[in-house]
């Protein structure tokens, strides 16, 4: 086994690497800027982020009744760390450039195609989610809740607790409302087809109750309007993939092309077998070979020429048969012969 001399150095895959490190932490390092400007832009207007975060819940409060403040630095922590989550929000279209911007250079043309407009779908319908909880479950959820506390039970909700509650609503639905893309994603990777997720419907709607009752908290209300959404974007789901068609099939017409490419570049016809002559009369021949190493073995050269080889005759099968025997009885001998001498010594 030799070494390649087409391989390249390994200092050159080496530094190859170190380049993609080098770039990832470049694109982290912009990730985290990019929400550190944001985050600094709205720390002035942090306590009237966390007033209109608790618009829903204060509007349905008992007349002259806030939330409280347990912990003793919670009033000045809980604006702030809204603050730092509402700029990652506002960043995350920049973050997902800059993860875009890191992957998109090891995928090819046809996987570009279907993954840039998923890509987009996915934080439009994760900001849309979020919306629906605001502006639609929580007004709902807190006109209700409240009615249920005893006559003797002030509704006055920790602004921390109510801060985890919220954000905990807004990942839920935002993740739920992901449910195209999901379809999308099963259907253009081939893991089932669209005819078997239509027979699938009734599964899937138990899987959204299912998905409804783990995400949201142990209310029937909540469960029930991230349950119902899902599976109608399931259901949009299932339509928009019939907008993928086409771009699935110049997907697979390209990936079909470069596999019959990189097949031709890498089968090619195999070069005559080098042969140097040995002290033990056989020869070194080339077996095969890859980027590193030239993998050579030694087997005695034998000609294949019609004329050097013919079948034997029966006449001389037998003979041969005979000289075989003949030989194997010998060898019985001389090891009962050795066995014979060890003893006797």
């Amino acid at each position: 086994m030799t070494k390649n001399p087409n391989t390249p150095h390994s200092e050159g895959e080496e530094l190859g690497f170190l380049q993609h490190l080098l770039e990832l932490r470049d694109r982290l390092l912009r990730m985290v800027l990019a929400i550190g400007i944001v985050f600094l832009i709205l720390m002035p207007f942090a306590q009237d982020l966390y007033n209109l975060l608790s618009d829903p819940l204060v509007r349905h409060l008992p007349e002259g009744q806030k939330l409280i403040a347990v912990g003793v630095a919670s009033p000045f922590f809980i604006p702030y760390k809204l603050a730092l989550m509402v700029a990652f929000v506002l960043a995350l279209p920049y973050v997902l450039y800059q993860v875009w911007g890191f992957i998109a250079p090891g995928l090819y043309q046809h996987e570009k195609k279907i993954v840039t407009p998923l890509l987009l779908s996915s934080v439009a319908l994760f900001y849309t989610g979020m919306a629906f909880a605001y502006f639609l479950v929580l007004p709902m959820m807190f006109s209700i809740l409240p009615g249920f506390a005893p006559s003797n039970v002030d509704v006055t909700p920790d602004i921390a607790e109510y801060l985890d509650f919220v954000m905990m609503m807004f990942m839920a639905f935002g993740i739920g409302f992901e449910m195209p893309v999901a379809t999308i994603l099963l259907i253009t990777t081939g893991i089932t087809s669209r005819e078997t997720l239509k027979q699938s419907r009734p599964y899937v709607i138990v899987v959204a109750f299912i998905v409804g009752m783990f995400l949201t908290p142990p209310d029937v209300l909540s469960q029930v309007m991230l349950a119902v959404p899902m599976w109608l974007l399931f259901e949009v789901g299932l339509l928009a993939s019939r907008l993928f068609d086409q771009r699935i099939a110049e997907a697979n017409a390209e990936k079909e092309d470069r596999e019959k490419l990189e097949y031709q570049r890498e089968i090619k016809p195999p070069a005559a077998p080098t042969t140097t002559a040995a002290a033990t009369g056989a020869a070194v021949t080339t077996a095969w070979e890859n980027d590193q190493y030239i993998f050579e073995e030694t087997a005695p050269v034998q000609s294949t020429d019609d004329e050097a080889f013919r079948p034997l005759t029966d006449e001389e099968m037998e003979a041969e048969l005979e000289r075989m025997d003949a030989e194997f009885k010998r060898m019985e001998e001389n090891f009962r012969q050795q066995e014979e001498d060890g003893k006797s010594s």
